[in-house]
């Protein structure tokens, strides 16, 4: 029987494991495997042109594989986080380890087009760094109380760390011994490198659950007698939840134009695939320093009003790179991209662990997380084609900043409800 609402909360071995070093070397682990793991999202970027001229095929079709990427990125998030919320996020990382390795080689040695994209979206996107994103995310969350939004920052930094050291190392591999071969080293690295890392958070599977429990616990006792607890900011759970999918879709799209086309597009205006794959790494290191400063933000005002400032934040940038094409311009507006955007996804995870239930948290988080894959991928395919369409990336600069509206629209609207409701933070998880 649960303790009741008034009576205090036992202590237990797994609260003393929250904020505590094991706490943070969990942290530490889980930010390496999201750092290699997100490799297979972001040298395809690098490698875009080459394939495009190995193959013969159009913009368009070689921004594809990226889109199959990140749906498959999405769709196995949600697969991944329900395998973590059964059996904890080890066995799901083993996968997904095998699974990246095999994939960076197959599409390696890919004889055709089709081969390689479906390397890409299956193989490495599905059932790989699927695993090395949300679930992670979801599990460190348990580990950390007071710093949950630095702490889930940090990690999430990873898959920004990831986009500011794999493009030029991708780049100097593609140079040096071609693409092919570079994928397939990267594959056996991969494949080397996070299998004993993903066996070391193997330890801490029985504690993790311990941990989950534990918060559904505290939410239940929160929830006792608080009525109206099951409509979180003053509406049914399944709309809310709806809209935060679509503010996913929305922002992501916006996010895509520069960084799947940032690399072609200084192709295009002459200063070459090497001078874009260093604006591309500027762009996700600065996403690192916002996804940090975004954490302690969020540890401040939450996770709504963090979503509400990188979504503006976005939008500046977006209009930034219509009116300036310099090669200095790009690499300034570039870092400011960066800077402004990167604390938006992993506010929707502190978002969903302030609304939803703890025990079924993975696979929240990972359907949320699926609609910003979705975003990704159909902004990556939609400005290549306006690209195809109208022969330059000015319209699709514009197409990112509509889709933008939608994002800062639906996160204002939140906003309004809650205040609406005379909430001054936002409510305690509800089961929905």
């Amino acid at each position: 029987m649960l303790p009741s609402a008034s009576a205090p909360a036992p202590a237990s071995a797994s609260t003393a494991l929250i904020d505590s070093p094991q706490a943070w070397v969990r942290l530490w682990i889980a930010l390496a495997l999201m750092t290699i793991g997100g490799s297979g999202m972001y040298v395809v970027l690098v490698v875009l042109p080459s394939v495009q001229a190995d193959f013969g095929i159009t913009r368009a079709q070689a921004a594809l594989p990226y889109a199959l990427t990140m749906i498959g990125f999405g769709v196995g998030g949600i697969l991944m986080g329900r395998l973590s919320d059964r059996f904890g996020v080890a066995l799901p990382l083993l996968f997904a380890c095998v699974s990246i390795g095999l994939g960076f080689i197959v599409a390696g040695l890919a004889p055709n087009y089709w081969v390689f994209a479906l390397a890409q979206g299956v193989l490495i996107g599905l059932l790989g760094c699927a695993a090395t994103f949300s679930p992670l995310m979801t599990d460190i969350s348990f580990w950390f109380e007071r710093r949950r939004g630095i702490a889930v920052a940090i990690c999430a930094g990873g898959n920004y760390l990831a986009g500011a050291l794999w493009p030029p190392i991708a780049q100097w591999g593609v140079e040096q011994i071609g693409w092919r071969h570079t994928y397939m080293a990267i594959g056996a690295f991969c494949m080397a490198s996070m299998i004993p890392l993903a066996l070391w958070l193997h330890r801490g599977t029985g504690a993790s659950k311990a941990l989950r429990v534990e918060s559904q616990q505290k939410l239940m006792r929160a929830q006792a007698g608080n009525e109206g607890a099951d409509r979180p900011l003053g509406m049914a759970p399944q709309l809310l939840f709806f809209l935060l999918c679509v503010a996913g879709v929305a922002c992501c799209v916006a996010m895509a134009m520069p960084q799947v086309h940032i690399v072609a597009y200084c192709s295009d205006l002459g200063y070459g695939v090497a001078r874009g794959a260093q604006m591309l790494s500027i762009m996700l290191a600065f996403g690192v320093v916002s996804r940090l400063l975004s954490g302690l933000i969020c540890d401040r005002i939450g996770g709504l009003r963090t979503l509400i400032l990188g979504s503006t934040l976005q939008m500046v940038a977006l209009w930034l790179f219509i009116p300036f094409d310099g090669m200095e311009s790009l690499f300034m507006i570039s870092a400011l991209f960066g800077l402004f955007q990167g604390g938006i996804v992993p506010s929707y995870a502190i978002i969903v662990r302030e609304l939803f239930s703890p025990l079924r948290a993975g696979a929240y988080i990972g359907t949320v997380m699926m609609a910003t894959m979705v975003g990704m991928a159909l902004g990556g395919w939609m400005s290549g084609k306006i690209f195809d369409i109208t022969g330059s990336y000015q319209a699709a600069f514009l197409n990112g900043i509509a889709w933008n509206a939608l994002n800062l629209s639906i996160a204002l609207y939140l906003l309004y409800c809650s205040r609406r409701g005379g909430l001054k933070r936002e409510p305690q998880p509800v089961v929905a």
